[in-house]
């Protein structure tokens, strides 16, 4: 079906049509703070894993390293886009009447990190995935520096799908109220339907594979606790297998909850892409808009709410509330005991 020449209508304006900087400078401040706070987090862990476990195993370094990234991206972006806001509000002027170059860096920058963002996390999820359902081949061939290599390969790759616009491929304008910048997902010129249903493509790849990895761990973690309960006889080897499963469990946990911020901030936005070829209603623009600029500030705080000591307390007032009586259930105490070592381990 073809349908006539769509142009966003507020693509020409030179002014804010409505709202304030006070939601958007609170986002910044969030976003900024929690980005920080977790770098820091991220850092004394680090510092005091080293300190207190020599030749620690290669997947606990790839995985920070891969989070360490995740984490700086969501910090860049939130500076990136966020101050041009703020400026368009308080001058209540719009990002294209700031600068035209102003604009075409919003929508770059807007596309850039949300791709690199969800290719980290399927990155982290594809690493989780291999180094717990084929742990021989992860310890061969995989290390640290496997990625770093994955990291430019993330980088440098989402740089060059998001330059097409500047080649007239697609084009970066000016939505409603005149404060962002996006892909032209309005237009009916065939080079920019293909770009945008690209970018929306590439994205719902991405969340199934990362999807799919997840759900891989979980079935492979299901394996290896029905294997430590072979092994209740060997306390040494119950032991080991207990500290295993809780690591794992802990990277899970907190990949898990990262996938479905991304999902819920993203999913719209994926949707809107979808469908802007059948409708020219823009009331629902900017509210997929403020849930994908949402991903960059939640990001940090579930890292930072989901890192020991934070579990470790929470599992001690589960354990001191559902502790049941001595002879009931001594797997409970166990487990309760092996959780919060692994917790102060890490």
């Amino acid at each position: 079906m073809n349908h006539p020449e769509q142009r966003n209508v507020c693509d020409d304006d030179l002014w804010v049509s409505d709202g304030s900087p006070t939601t958007s400078m609170l986002m910044f401040s969030a976003g900024v703070l929690g980005n920080a706070a977790a770098l820091v987090l991220l850092e004394f862990r680090r510092r005091r894993r080293t300190q207190s476990a020599l030749g620690q195993r290669s997947s606990g370094q790839l995985f920070q390293v891969l989070l360490t990234a995740l984490l700086v991206t969501d910090l860049l972006g939130t500076c990136s886009v966020s101050p041009l806001v703020i400026a368009a509000y308080t001058r209540n002027e719009s990002v294209r009447a700031l600068s035209v170059d102003a604009c075409q860096h919003f929508g770059f920058s807007m596309t850039y990190f949300s791709l690199v963002t969800l290719a980290l996390l399927q990155c982290m999820a594809l690493e989780r995935c291999l180094s717990i359902a084929a742990p021989y081949f992860y310890e061969r061939h995989l290390s640290a520096r496997c990625g770093y290599l994955a990291l430019a390969l993330v980088y440098v790759s989402g740089a060059l799908f998001c330059l097409a616009p500047f080649f007239n491929y697609s084009a970066y304008v000016q939505y409603c109220p005149g404060t962002w910048c996006f892909v032209d997902i309005l237009s009916s010129q065939h080079a920019h339907l293909v770009y945008k249903n690209l970018y929306a493509s590439c994205l719902l790849l991405m969340i199934a594979c990362t999807v799919l990895c997840n759900v891989c761990v979980i079935y492979h973690l299901v394996i290896m606790y029905r294997r430590r309960e072979l092994h209740r006889g060997s306390a040494r080897r119950f032991r080991a297998s207990t500290r295993s499963l809780a690591k794992e469990l802990e990277h899970l946990v907190l990949l898990a909850f990262m996938t479905i911020t991304f999902l819920i901030c993203s999913l719209p936005l994926v949707i809107r892409v979808y469908i802007s070829s059948f409708t020219d209603d823009h009331t629902l623009d900017l509210t997929a808009l403020l849930l994908l600029s949402m991903n960059p500030i939640l990001d940090p705080w579930v890292f930072i709410l989901l890192s020991p000591p934070v579990p470790r307390l929470l599992w001690e007032a589960v354990c001191k509330v559902l502790r049941p009586r001595p002879l009931d259930n001594k797997v409970f105490l166990s487990v309760c005991t092996h959780t919060q070592t692994i917790s102060v381990q890490t």
